[in-house]
């Protein structure tokens, strides 16, 4: 084995081991070690991470088996790494933020008796995704593919004394697995056609079956790489919570806020995106299936914005612009500009983390009240997290020269370039999507920092039912957040600013990428266009000072402005005006309802009827209680022939005997 091949299986071991060491004695160990232990193996994974980048990008690659778990015939299943540009990328964003959520659950989770176990998760949590992005073969893939929804469980339900955090990690848990079910069907028709698990040998023999079908239905004939590909996207659909697999996502603000950051910035939501962007070969063969990527990616964008202007929580507005994000990531994909997307899925993981970890300390600093209607002014109080929400909020409006922008105006280009059916919708949802998204972003962080203070009008505080304070009490005022708190802020800060304008020609316009995705530029020319454009990043932000994003972006924030500081009835107004806009957005298009009354409600249907008929008739009253019931039938006939008078045992005996000798007689 070599050096860097030891430093591959460090980078996941090290926060597994990290995990096992604090998992299992956290009790007994010292408070503090929880964190040290976990900080330390994060943070060797990290720096081994950009070892490993800068290797790759001196052009050593590799693609190996570490470990042969069994054979089955002719097929292996195996452990093995493929390391990258695209993975190695990964290794880095994923560590990095990791890290840094590391660093601020000390701050976060002080006070928690759970403190050791959240410590544990989580570093088990960062050990998943990374045997997720460096698989090279589907088994390792679908493994880290279920260990990160395990974990996400666990930690959505973290407080499992709350019911709406049990009934939040459960609804996680079982639409994932909706998902999971298509991803596998896709991985068993690629082991049955196409005779690997193995990447770069499907890659290979993909070409082969460009043509072929598969009649899945007699007479219906479908092309066998569309299918493939619909059913792995359906897995993606469920992990980066698209359309209609999205419904988790929202509820699992459920679990403390470090994990919040984790879900949806590096790690669970953008394992989808991933995944698409690594099948790139398979992609490419089957306009169908990119174009239906298109659509539910620009139905996520838009109609998951909308939801983000009604909602008062902090986290869920946050939530709700991941939702919409994702979805601009997934148009990308169904556009064939995979790099724009994995682009998009890294600046988004800093300036994503950053919000909801400075919304962690803004309800810290609110002593765990999460309503941005009873806050204000909070930038006196919080200079640290105001200035660094401020980033993070420009980031993610797309504000020229800042990351967001450079990887959003990309994937609304590319948009406007590709041919694909359903392109046409596509650009208009991700372009009204600008608007949308400047508008509650920017509601959020005027109602929380700017205007009114709020709190001093609530002061009520209340205990919820376990017992925990939220609210500013009497004589409480919000206070800026410890430094284990604001370190993180501002180490996210810096990329939120600058890593977009430095990395947007390598990655979408270079060689970085070269090898790890593959695209069709004759069949699918939107990069191809993309790039004819590209004058640099400098004249890229000039230019968008007059262009349609930055002006809808602009009008959104003027909006937000207007309607929340200087004229904050105009909104309620509204809102009893189009009162049933409002009542369709807050009950979420009625998507969790038809889930709890069809789904939910109909699995309790069957399986009440199973139950009342299976159960209660069949099993215990036909067979249970009805052979009891025979029995007892057949003793109460044999019971008559019970007189207890010897003379009729006695004519019964000669009666029998007689019939035994006529019958050896005749025999």
């Amino acid at each position: 084995m070599t050096f860097m091949q030891k430093i591959y299986l460090l980078i996941p071991l090290l926060p597994l081991l990290a995990a096992i060491i604090i998992g299992l004695f956290g009790r007994v160990l010292p408070r503090f070690a929880a964190h040290l232990f976990t900080i330390t193996g994060v943070g060797a994974s990290f720096i081994l991470s950009l070892l490993v980048l800068q290797d790759v990008m001196a052009g050593h690659e590799y693609n190996g088996a570490v470990y042969t778990w069994l054979t089955s015939g002719h097929t292996s299943f195996e452990v093995g790494f493929l390391i990258d540009s695209l993975s190695a990328m990964m290794m880095v964003v994923v560590t990095f933020v990791s890290l840094m959520v590391h660093i601020y659950t000390i701050g976060y989770m002080a006070e928690d008796p759970g403190y050791s176990r959240f410590f544990s998760y989580i570093s088990l949590f960062t050990f998943s995704m990374l045997m997720l992005v460096m698989s090279n073969n589907f088994m390792q893939l679908f493994f880290g593919w279920e260990a990160v929804g395990l974990v996400s469980y666990l930690l959505i339900g973290f407080w499992y004394t709350r019911p709406t955090a049990i009934y939040a990690n459960l609804k996680a848990f079982l639409v994932n697995r909706v998902g999971d079910f298509g991803f596998l069907l896709g991985i068993a028709m690629v082991l049955f056609f196409l005779g690997s698990l193995d990447y770069q040998a499907v890659f290979a023999v993909a070409p082969q079956f460009a043509d072929a079908s598969v009649e899945i239905i007699p007479g219906w004939h479908w092309s066998l790489m569309t299918v493939i590909c619909l059913l792995l996207f359906v897995g993606a659909m469920g992990k980066s919570a698209q359309v209609p697999l999205h419904v988790w996502l929202p509820d699992s603000m459920e679990g403390p806020t470090p994990i919040s950051a984790l879900i949806h910035a590096a790690t669970m939501v953008t394992a989808g995106i991933f995944m698409v962007a690594r099948m790139s070969p398979l992609f490419e063969m089957s306009t169908t299936a990119l174009s239906v990527v298109m659509v539910i990616g620009a139905t996520t964008a838009l109609f998951m914005g909308f939801l983000g202007i009604i909602q008062n929580d902090i986290k869920r507005v946050v939530a709700y612009s991941t939702l919409s994000q994702l979805g601009y990531m997934t148009v990308a994909l169904g556009a064939s500009a995979y790099s724009v997307a994995i682009f998009h899925l890294m600046t988004h993981a800093f300036f994503k983390a950053l919000l909801f970890l400075g919304a962690g300390s803004v309800i810290m600093g609110m002593h765990h009240d999460q309503d941005i209607r009873n806050m204000g002014n909070l930038k006196k109080y919080m200079p640290i997290t105001w200035i660094t929400s401020l980033i993070g909020s420009l980031a993610l409006i797309g504000t020229p020269f800042l990351s967001g922008f450079y990887s959003k105006d990309s994937i609304i280009e590319a948009v406007s370039f590709s041919h694909i059916p359903g392109s046409g919708y596509a650009y208009f949802a991700v372009l009204t999507g600008v608007f949308v998204t400047a508008y509650y972003s920017f509601r959020m962080y005027f109602k929380v920092f700017h205007g009114k203070e709020q709190w001093r009008e609530v002061k009520s505080g209340h205990h919820d039912a376990d017992g925990h304070h939220h609210g500013l009490g009497p004589h409480d005022e919000p206070h800026e957040s410890s430094w284990v708190v604001t370190l993180p802020l501002i180490a996210l800060a810096i990329p939120s600013l600058l890593i977009g304008y430095f990395t947007i020609t390598p990655m979408l316009f270079g060689e970085f990428f070269h090898g790890a995705i593959v695209v069709n530029f004759v069949l699918h020319p939107a990069m191809h266009e993309l790039a004819k454009d590209f004058e640099g990043a400098t004249a890229m932000a000039l230019h968008s000072f007059v262009s349609m994003p930055f002006l809808l972006a602009a009008s959104g924030v003027a909006l937000s402005w207007y309607f929340t500081l200087k004229r904050p009835e105009i909104p309620a107004m509204l809102q009893q005006r189009f009162n049933g806009i409002y009542r369709i957005l807050e009950n979420k298009y009625g998507f969790d309802a038809f889930n709890d009354k069809f789904f939910a409600g109909g699995a309790r249907l069957i399986g009440g009827k199973l139950w009342q008929i299976g159960d209660v008739q069949i099993i215990d009253g036909f067979f249970v209680n009805g052979t009891a019931n025979l029995i007892g039938r057949i003793s109460l006939v044999i019971r008559q022939l019970q007189t207890g008078l010897i003379y009729h045992y006695a004519f019964a005996m000669i009666i029998g005997v007689f019939l035994l000798l006529t019958f050896f007689m005749k025999t």
